[in-house]
């Protein structure tokens, strides 16, 4: 599994303007915006039933900040569970977006 997490879009973000700053000053005026983000790449043993509904719990708990942050989670291709070093993975973009608003339990 794949997981991209990012400033929301309303949420200012310094350190993406910084670096938009610095590529406007080092020759590329056309670049509009940045934004930084984390990407990780889990790797999961097994076709658990409910591995997808943990795993969204874990990026909403632990690999984001949901009040500035979202998410998406990506299911890699078949080939991309085989671990090969230096080579370029495809990967199905099913993305799986969690909910705008969070519950209160």
């Amino acid at each position: 599994m794949n997981v991209i997490v990012k400033p929301k879009e309303a949420v200012l973000d310094p350190q993406g303007n910084a670096v938009r700053d610095a590529m406007r000053h080092l020759g590329m005026p056309e670049v509009r915006s940045v934004r930084i983000g984390k990407y990780l790449e889990i790797d999961v043993a097994g076709e658990d039933t409910d591995l997808e509904k943990r795993l969204h719990g874990l990026c909403r708990d632990l690999l984001s900040n949901p009040v500035i942050e979202e998410y998406e989670l990506q299911k890699a291709a078949v080939e991309d569970q085989r671990k090969t070093p230096n080579v370029q993975r495809p990967t199905l973009n099913v993305q799986l977006r969690k909910a705008k608003t969070r519950k209160k339990k």
